[in-house]
């Protein structure tokens, strides 16, 4: 995987045209210049704990016992998840209720931007190919800084585009997410039959 690719699924992973209504309707209460503060720190946050997770992921899955085969395959079916949810959006959003007041990490920061599913991305990439960690880094500061270009532009996207085509763009990211979670979700497979546990 190049980093260009990595970046790619990040950023499809971090789905910021699908978060403008929700980070929309979550900072509308809140007064102008405040709404700016709040979003920043969120997303820097939010970048944090994902580079802790790429950075120390190894050693999670070391300390738990996990194998990387599982982690590819519980990302997989993670990401397929995700991806389902955004080609078919509930009511209430694609993380569910969400609650009041001014938001402090939960729920931008986490599980908005860092999800379940980005967080297992990056650890197995970081798992699986720990030489590369600049790389990875370089991966997701790419799509961090789009995912944030975005979400900064997030009043003039949603008054140029509209509701309806940021809809149509999200349920097409999701089909991508999709097709990606599946590759991801084989891969784990195929590596575990080919470890020497599955023989046994």
């Amino acid at each position: 995987m190049t980093v260009l690719s990595a970046a790619l699924l990040l950023f499809l992973i971090l789905d910021p045209l699908g978060n403008i209504p929700v980070f929309l309707s979550l900072l509308k209460p809140l007064p102008a210049h405040r709404q700016r503060i709040v979003l920043v720190r969120e997303l820097l946050i939010a970048l944090v704990v994902l580079m802790g997770f790429l950075w120390g992921g190894k050693y999670v899955l070391e300390l738990m016992h996990l194998r990387q085969e599982s982690v590819a395959i519980a990302g997989g079916i993670v990401l397929f998840l995700i991806g389902i949810r955004m080609i078919f959006p509930r009511p209430e959003g694609l993380m569910g209720a969400l609650p009041d007041g001014e938001p402090f990490i939960v729920p931008m920061a986490i599980p908005l931007v860092a999800g379940p599913s980005g967080m297992a991305a990056v650890m197995l990439m970081g798992s699986n190919e720990p030489t590369r960690l600049a790389d990875w880094s370089m991966a997701l500061l790419l799509a961090w800084g789009a995912t944030a270009a975005i979400l900064l532009c997030a009043p003039l996207l949603y008054r140029l585009l509209g509701a309806r085509a940021l809809t149509a763009l999200e349920r097409l990211m999701g089909m991508l997410l999709v097709a990606i979670s599946v590759q991801m979700f084989l891969d784990g497979i195929s590596a575990y039959l080919r470890s020497p546990a599955a023989a046994m």
